[in-house]
C-alpha cells in the first residue's frame, strides 16, 4: 500500500465512511514532515489494508487544514467512520503512531 495525495477537492471523498484513515497534513519544505512519510509509508505498508493513509499538503490545500484546525506541519488526525477522533502535532516516534492505529482500528 502506500499513502495518497489528496487536496480540498478530494479530501472528503477519500476519507473512508466505514473505518480507520489515517491523514498527515504537512507541507514540501518541513524537514519533521520528510522524517514522518517514510514511518508512515512502513505503516500503510503493514496495515493498509485495515487503514487508508492520506496525504494533504497545507500550501496547497489551505481549505481542508483551516477545516481541521492543523497550525502546525505535521499534523496527522485519525478519522474513524469518517469522523476525526485523535490529533497529533508534531513528530513522534513510529509506535506512537501504531500504538493509535490500534486503539481506533
Amino acid at each position: 500500500m502506500s499513502i495518497e495525495t489528496v487536496n480540498d477537492e478530494t479530501f472528503a471523498a477519500r476519507i473512508q465512511p466505514e473505518g480507520t484513515t489515517l491523514v498527515e497534513f504537512g507541507a514540501e519544505w518541513c524537514p519533521p514532515c520528510k522524517t514522518l512519510l517514510p514511518m508512515l509509508g512502513e505503516l500503510s505498508n503493514e496495515q493498509g489494508s485495515q487503514v487508508r493513509f492520506l496525504q494533504v499538503d497545507c500550501d496547497e490545500s489551505p481549505e481542508t487544514a483551516s477545516r481541521y484546525r492543523v497550525m502546525s506541519v505535521p499534523t496527522v488526525i485519525v478519522f474513524r467512520d469518517g469522523e476525526p477522533v485523535e490529533k497529533l502535532v508534531g513528530l513522534r516516534p513510529k509506535s506512537v503512531y501504531e500504538q493509535v492505529l490500534s486503539k481506533h482500528g
